[in-house]
């Protein structure tokens, strides 16, 4: 597996004001195989990780959208998040904009850890993250 951003973001994001949307971020297991084309929504992803102390659907996170014109380039930042009291393995995490409906749920990038991460009875915690479009 790779890191991606999955190509239906792009057209969302030419379509839409991301400014005010509901990011979340899931965790899936080394089962899940990212498909940038095919994969559009969150009812798209597999293997989504099942556990003490993980919700299906994932966290709610905190996205900030900036424009930088002196380097001709848009990012996306995904607060940090973590899962306490947590047994679960992951090997990535999802983010997508959420609608609260998994089939309207536009899915952004997949961030693919290397390898499998695991925790028992402890916290899961994932850094911010970046998305960046560059002209």
């Amino acid at each position: 597996m790779a890191s991606l951003i999955y190509n239906e973001f792009l057209d969302y994001l030419a379509k839409n004001d991301v400014s005010d949307d509901t990011f979340k971020v899931a965790l899936v297991t080394s089962s899940y195989s990212p498909d940038k084309d095919a994969h559009e929504f969150f009812d798209d992803v597999t293997n989504e990780v099942s556990g003490t102390g993980y919700t299906a659907g994932g966290e709610t996170v905190t996205g900030t959208l900036t424009l930088d014109t002196a380097n001709d380039k848009l990012t996306l930042e995904f607060a940090s998040t973590s899962w306490t009291s947590a047994t679960i393995t992951a090997r990535g995490a999802v983010y997508y904009s959420s609608t609260g409906t998994a089939s309207t749920s536009t899915l952004i990038a997949f961030n693919d850890f290397g390898s499998d991460v695991a925790v028992t009875s402890g916290t899961l915690a994932l850094a911010a993250s970046t998305v960046t479009l560059q002209n």
